[in-house]
């Protein structure tokens, strides 16, 4: 009975809270909805909820058909732009998630840096006597002044100043050696 019942008929009916006329609508156009869907966005998941997003929101979108051009003419309206609006959101989301992207190479080679540098530097700690190493621990390690350092080591603050400077001296020289 309501299968026969024309377009602009159900749309009014629809529109005053008919929910039988609503779903007639619906039923009698969900395939031209998802077909177009599917021409449009070329992806059969796409579609199928590019379809059910358009079914859900028809019952507010109803409200905007004047009725001055067919129903299909205007639901195919509606199915386009939703598809023109999910392409820009789509694009949007790309973008951004390519310059995050960008962003976390970046940041991931920047930690890959800091990391080589820490360990060279690790390693070459090693290759000092356990005087300079302990000294350089004290005044960089802790960040004690180099009045604190010599208190603790029992020597004066001039030989924490030279052991510091002999320690930079000798870490120029590895990493020269090295090609750093």
């Amino acid at each position: 009975m309501l299968m026969d019942t024309p377009d602009e008929t159900l749309v009014s009916a629809a529109r005053d809270g008919d929910r039988t006329a609503f779903a007639t609508l619906v039923a009698r156009h969900y395939d031209r909805i998802f077909g177009l869907a599917f021409r449009l966005t070329g992806r059969r998941a796409e579609a199928e909820d590019l379809a059910q997003d358009i079914c859900a929101a028809l019952p507010v979108k109803l409200s905007h058909w004047r009725g001055e051009a067919r129903f299909t003419t205007w639901l195919y309206r509606v199915v386009v732009n939703a598809a023109h609006d999910l392409r820009r959101r789509q694009a949007t989301r790309a973008k951004a998630a390519e310059g995050w992207g960008d962003w976390e190479i970046a940041r991931q080679d920047e930690i890959a840096e800091t990391r080589e540098r820490l360990d060279w530097l690790t390693e070459t700690m090693q290759r000092l006597s356990p005087e300079l190493r302990d000294t350089v621990a004290l005044v960089l390690g802790e960040e004690m002044t180099q009045a604190e350092a010599g208190a603790i080591l029992g020597v004066s603050e001039g030989t924490i100043a030279w052991r510091m400077s002999e320690v930079k001296k000798r870490l120029r020289a590895l990493a020269a050696e090295e090609g750093r």
